[in-house]
């Protein structure tokens, strides 16, 4: 695995969702659904956030969610 790959799963492990719903709630915690809505709506946010976002989702789909939560504090 390359040192930014994982620098990216610390960061979905350790990054707060910054606003919705959700805010508060670390990225790898977001529900499935509700990153499938941003899909769908073609509307995941700028930047890195929008990029950490896509990249929880496709661990969720695959089922590899649970790999980065023993990374969380």
């Amino acid at each position: 695995m390359l040192e930014s790959e994982k620098l990216n799963l610390l960061k979905i492990a350790r990054t707060p969702m910054p606003f919705g719903k959700y805010q508060g709630r670390m990225l790898v915690d977001l529900p499935e659904e509700y990153l499938l809505w941003f899909q769908r709506n073609d509307s995941f946010p700028k930047g890195e956030l929008g990029r950490l976002m896509q990249i929880v989702l496709e661990l969720k789909v695959e089922g590899l969610n649970a790999l980065v939560k023993p990374l969380k504090r």
